[in-house]
């Protein structure tokens, strides 16, 4: 009988971090905290981009939708997750694994091509500031976002799709905390070979072509900023907060994706998948914050004009 046709696995079981239930419960309270910052951090940055006008360029543009994905595929994990470790049966259903697996490789894959449209937009700020009215128009800003977007969805389709080729017909528990390609495809009874080699191929494309984007755009940067002096170094800062998330995004996403399946290990990838799918998009705001003055100022004013609003709306309520 062929494999590809034969699933019985209806459900999967979370292994997790630990059966220890005060562990248990130390992590709960902890990767709770992380979300709550996460949730918050990001709204805040979506809000400031959103409210005031003097954040209306191509940059914030392209910010508000980096938190917006980092608030995306970290509420894909984390909530089942903090579910998990508050019950004895860790389960998620067939069907909601594959959709987790879905969402979460689509939003990571649409942050990688939206980083790099992050580095090319600085490039032509610092190398084309005359142009730059024209090259980053908001035509060419939407254009680059759905791209993101469109890459991200088509590539996840495919991963997820292939991964549903597979069969499961026991065991059911995944050796995560999450629906992730490598540890499911460990449970499969079927050839996985097609599988892994997709993933390294598609995954290595996206990360070589967007990554060559990246240093071939502050290549270009680094090279206007020596010839020109200090005028332009001035800018050059605000590359700084950037070359600061993507250098944490990618060295996790390929410490985690672009290994040969026999190095894999499964708890000590446990860990470093916490890092990116929590850590990273709790602190990207805080990185963006802390080293962007215009970024501060804009979350302070919308902070106390939510204030305002929220004492208005309160006086009203009482004279009523």
């Amino acid at each position: 009988m062929a494999w590809e046709n034969w699933t019985t696995v209806t459900e999967f079981v979370f292994k997790g971090f630990t059966d220890c239930l005060d562990f248990q419960v130390t992590l709960f309270v902890l990767f709770l905290l992380i979300y709550v910052t996460t949730v918050i951090g990001n709204l805040g940055i979506i809000a400031a981009v959103w409210l005031d006008s003097q954040l209306q360029t191509p940059m914030y543009f392209f910010l508000g939708h980096l938190s917006f994905l980092d608030l995306c595929y970290s509420s894909v994990v984390t909530p089942k997750m903090l579910l998990s470790l508050l019950s004895e049966r860790k389960t998620i259903s067939f069907a909601g694994c594959f959709l987790q697996l879905y969402f979460y490789a689509a939003f990571v894959i649409t942050e990688c091509y939206l980083l790099a449209g992050m580095a090319y937009d600085r490039y032509v700020a610092i190398c084309n500031p005359l142009r730059y009215p024209i090259l980053m128009s908001k035509k060419v800003c939407v254009s680059l976002l759905a791209g993101s977007y469109a890459v991200g969805l088509f590539n996840s389709a495919i991963f997820t799709g292939f991964a549903l080729r597979l069969s499961f017909c026991g065991p059911n528990v995944i050796d995560h905390f999450f629906c992730d390609g490598p540890p499911l495809s460990k449970l499969a009874c079927s050839d996985t070979s097609l599988n892994q080699m997709l993933l390294f191929a598609f995954g290595g494309f996206n990360k070589v072509t967007t990554i060559s984007v990246i240093l071939i755009s502050y290549g270009h940067i680094l090279f206007t900023v020596l010839r020109t002096g200090s005028v332009l170094g001035k800018a050059f800062g605000t590359c700084a907060s950037h070359l600061m998330v993507v250098t944490i995004f990618y060295g996790t996403l390929i410490f985690m994706y672009l290994r040969p399946s026999s190095s894999y290990s499964l708890g000590r990838d446990k860990i470093v998948s916490v890092f990116y799918t929590m850590v990273t998009p709790m602190l990207n705001p805080f990185i963006y914050s802390l080293r962007n003055k215009e970024v501060k100022n804009s979350l302070k004013r919308t902070v106390g004009r939510m204030y305002l609003y929220s004492n208005l709306m309160y006086s009203k309520a009482m004279l009523h």
